[in-house]
């Protein structure tokens, strides 16, 4: 069974997946506009693309969550509960366009299809990193900050140069989204993901710091905290 806090975490990136995919239907974009002059094969637009990522990384974080170890220390309901509810506005503003956004609905790119696609491809890359980050560490994954029974510091793959490379993922994707989206709310949104999961990446900084002391200091300098170190 899938613990709450778990499929709370896959919620907005399985919102962000649908409505994409959603999004690909209505937009009017320029692909949608050659529908009518291509008889062969069609490759996805822009919006199938970037739902097509996100509902991959949702169907990996889902069937993952099986696979993970026992909890031994957990922050507490509250603090989780304030996260969930951060986030969760987040991915409104990035996945629903809705007229009392007023002004954040303004684009701040404009409308092309070139932009839309380099959007896609980051998107797809930073789910792409995001997945192999979580693989990578395995069993001591955890959709809360927690601390796991033979809790691991893991130090190869991408955590061998970042210390949070799935937040790394998930805000390239993110990052991508909110590009083809190219509206101010996408931006607000995007700035709220970013401060939602730095503090929750330093607030598991605590916890590993307590459960493993020099050793997590060490690894501290020998790695970035979003960004790769390669000193």
């Amino acid at each position: 069974m899938i613990h709450p806090t778990i499929a709370g975490d896959c919620f907005w990136c399985a919102k962000v997946a649908v409505n994409f995919l959603a999004w690909s239907a209505m937009h009017g974009s320029a692909a949608s506009e050659l529908k009518d002059m291509v008889t062969t094969y069609e490759p996805p637009d822009p919006g199938q693309i970037i739902g097509y990522a996100w509902a991959t990384f949702t169907i990996v974080w889902l069937v993952a969550a099986f696979w993970r170890k026992r909890v031994q220390k957990r922050q507490p309901a509250a603090e989780r509960l304030i996260h969930v509810v951060w986030m969760t506005a987040a991915a409104v503003l990035l996945i629903w366009d809705q007229t009392w956004y007023m002004g954040l609905n303004a684009r701040f790119l404009p409308a092309r299809l070139w932009i839309e696609e380099l959007g896609a491809w980051v998107t797809v890359a930073g789910a792409a990193f995001a997945i192999w980050a979580r693989l990578h560490l395995g069993r001591n994954w955890s959709g809360t900050v927690t601390i796991k029974e033979d809790h691991s510091l893991i130090r190869t793959g991408p955590y061998k140069y970042i210390r949070h490379p799935i937040y790394t993922g998930l805000l390239l994707g993110l990052a991508g989204s909110a590009l083809a989206i190219g509206e101010y709310r996408a931006i607000l949104g995007f700035t709220m993901f970013l401060v939602g999961l730095v503090r929750k990446a330093k607030r598991e900084e605590s916890f590993l710091a307590e459960e493993f002391g020099p050793a997590f200091e060490e690894h501290k300098k020998k790695t970035g905290f979003l960004l790769p170190r390669f000193s």
